[in-house]
């Protein structure tokens, strides 16, 4: 299993991480932008369509620096304590379903473990000590 931080931002992030990448070096594995989102019933505001919805760069050593922006458009606010998770990288969805039920118990969910458009089983929550989590599995891509 793998556990990568995962770093929020109001609008910085891809300041933030360009400036990483300069820092660290390498290229970003992945880069999407909210705009880029399937929308239903929620449109995206135009001015916050470029924020950056995921971010990865990877440090070399089987680690990834991750993050996003968080778009006031979509009811979300940075404060202190949800601009760092832990993210949970965990190599079956039986691992990752157990994780998540476990490390939930007495917290409160952001997101229920669900299949995401992104191809990923995938949940949110913050523990019963206040520590942000993430758990995301990635199904073997045919």
């Amino acid at each position: 299993m793998k556990l990568n931080p995962y770093l929020n931002f109001d609008g910085k992030a891809e300041e933030a991480f360009n400036f990483y990448k300069s820092v660290f070096g390498g290229e970003f594995s992945a880069l999407q932008r909210f705009k880029d989102i399937p929308r239903s019933e929620q449109p995206m505001p135009k001015d916050e369509g470029n924020l950056i919805l995921h971010v990865a760069l990877p440090l070399g050593d089987g680690s990834t620096l991750m993050g996003s922006d968080i778009p006031k458009g979509m009811g979300m606010r940075l404060s202190k304590g949800n601009n760092v998770h832990l993210s949970l990288h965990p190599t079956t969805k039986k691992e990752a379903e157990r994780l998540y039920t476990e490390l939930s118990k007495g917290g409160k969910v952001g997101m229920e473990f669900q299949k995401m458009f992104w191809g990923a089983w995938y949940g949110a929550f913050t523990d019963k000590f206040g520590i942000q989590w993430m758990v995301n599995f990635e199904e073997a891509r045919k």
